[in-house]
C-alpha cells in the first residue's frame, strides 16, 4: 500500500472523530506491502559471459566465474541488504512513533471533548449567577440596605450574599483555567498531528528505498546463471563459517558459563518455534519477521515489553560484554546496529536475517558483533 497522500488537520469539537480515523489510517499504513521472496533459480534470458556454445552447436555448458568476480557480486548484494536493514529500522521507528502518536492525539481529543463539555457547563453556571444579579436589581449593598424593609434580615443574608461572591470569582477563575486548559490541548494536538504527518513521510521515504534496494538485489541475482548462484551460496557459507571459527579461536565460550533466566528460556522457546518462518521487512509475526521484529516479539511474549528497532534496543537496554551473555540476551550487529539477534547458547543464536531467508540458526560470531544487550536485566 502507497502512503496516504491526504492530510488532515484537527479541528474544534470534531477532533476525536478525527483522531480516531488516523489512528485507523496509521494501522493501515503499518502493513509492509508484499512479502520479499527471494527468487526462484530463473535461467537467464540472455546470453552469458560464461555460456559458451560449441563448434557443433551441442548445447551450451555453464562455466563459473572466478570466485573474485562471485564475491565482488557477493560484496555488492551484502551492501544492498544492509542498506534495506538500515531503512527497515528507519521505518518501524517511525511506525513506532506514529503508534505513539495516534495515541497521544485520541487522548488529547478526548480531554478536548472534556473539557468543551466542562467550559459549558461553567458557563451555564455563570449564567444564571448573572441572571440572580440582575434580579435583585443589581444595586450595592450599601443601597439595598437603605432600601431594605427588613435591615437586620439584609444583615443576616449579607454573609450569604459574602459567600455567593467568593463562589462567583472561583466560577471564574475554573471557567479561565478551563479555557486555558483547552487552549493547551488544542496546541499539543496540532503539534502531534504535524509529527505524524512528518513521521508518515519518513515511513514513505524508508519504505521506497526498502523496495528500490531489494528489487536491486532480486534483480542482480536473477542475471546469474545456476551454478554460479550455488556458488554464490557457497561463499556466503564460507564466509560466514570463516567469521564465526575466528570468534571461536579466541576461546570465548571457555568465558561463557551463564545460564538462562526464566524470562530469557520463554523468549528462547517463542523464538525457537518460529524457525523457518520467513523475513518480511516490517513484519512482527505471527506468519513471517524481520529481525527486530522477532526480538521483540520473543521477549514480548516473555513478559518483558522492550523497543522495537534494533537500534532502539541497543540505546535503551542494558549493555552486557559478550563473555557474560546468556541465552535470551539479544546480539546487535554491525557499528550502525542495523540486525539483532537472539544468543540461544553454544556459541549460536537465532535470528530473521534478510529477504529471501527465513528464521534460523546461525554463528554467534558469524558477523561483526556491536555489542550484547539484555532485556531482563
Amino acid at each position: 500500500m502507497g502512503p496516504d497522500k491526504h492530510t488532515v488537520r484537527p479541528g474544534g469539537r470534531g477532533l476525536l472523530a478525527t483522531a480516531v480515523t488516523v489512528v485507523c489510517a496509521v494501522t493501515v499504513l503499518a502493513a509492509p506491502g508484499a512479502a520479499f521472496a527471494a527468487p526462484g533459480p530463473t535461467p537467464s534470458t540472455s546470453p552469458s559471459p560464461s555460456t559458451s556454445a560449441s563448434a557443433g552447436g551441442s548445447a551450451a555448458s555453464v562455466t563459473v566465474p572466478p570466485d573474485k568476480d562471485l564475491e565482488a557480486v557477493q560484496a555488492k548484494l551484502d551492501k544492498l541488504y544492509h542498506d534495506a536493514a538500515v531503512a527497515t529500522d528507519a521505518y518501524n521507528a517511525a511506525e513506532e512513533a506514529a503508534r505513539k502518536q495516534s495515541a497521544e492525539i485520541v487522548g488529547l481529543a478526548r480531554k478536548i471533548v472534556k473539557g468543551q463539555q466542562k467550559l459549558d457547563a461553567l458557563k451555564e453556571r455563570a449564567g444564571r449567577a448573572a441572571a440572580a444579579q440582575y434580579r435583585s436589581g443589581g444595586l450595592p449593598d450599601t443601597a439595598q440596605l437603605v432600601l431594605s424593609d427588613n435591615p437586620s434580615e439584609f444583615l443576616d443574608g449579607a454573609g450569604r450574599v459574602l459567600q455567593g461572591e467568593r463562589a462567583t470569582k472561583a466560577l471564574i477563575r475554573e471557567l479561565s483555567q478551563t479555557q486555558q486548559d483547552l487552549k493547551q490541548y488544542a496546541a499539543d494536538a496540532a503539534d502531534q498531528w504535524n509529527r505524524l504527518e512528518a513521521g508518515r513521510r519518513a515511513k514513505a521515504a524508508a519504505k521506497k528505498k526498502i523496495t528500490q534496494r531489494i528489487a536491486a538485489a532480486e534483480k542482480l541475482q536473477s542475471t546469474l546463471e545456476k551454478k554460479q548462484r550455488e556458488r554464490l551460496a557457497e561463499l556466503e557459507q564460507e564466509s560466514a563459517y570463516k567469521a564465526q571459527t575466528a570468534w571461536l579461536d579466541t576461546g570465548i565460550l571457555d568465558e561463557i558459563h551463564t545460564k538462562a533466566s526464566a524470562a530469557g528460556r520463554k523468549a528462547v522457546a517463542f523464538a525457537t518455534a518460529q524457525l523457518g518462518k520467513p523475513y518480511v521487512w516490517g513484519a512482527e509475526g505471527p506468519d513471517s519477521y524481520d529481525c527486530s521484529g522477532l526480538t521483540s516479539q520473543a521477549w514480548a511474549s516473555a513478559g518483558k515489553p522492550i523497543p522495537r528497532t534494533s537500534e532502539e534496543q541497543w540505546k535503551q537496554l542494558r549493555h552486557i560484554d559478550v563473555k557474560d551473555m546468556r541465552p535470551g540476551d539479544l546480539i546487535i550487529y554491525y557499528d550502525d546496529a542495523s540486525h539483532v539477534a537472539m544468543y540461544i547458547g553454544d556459541g549460536t543464536i537465532i535470528q530473521a536475517p534478510r529477504p529471501g531467508r527465513t528464521v534460523s540458526i546461525g554463528g554467534a560470531g558469524s558477523m561483526p558483533i556491536l555489542g550484547v544487550v539484555r532485556p531482563d536485566a
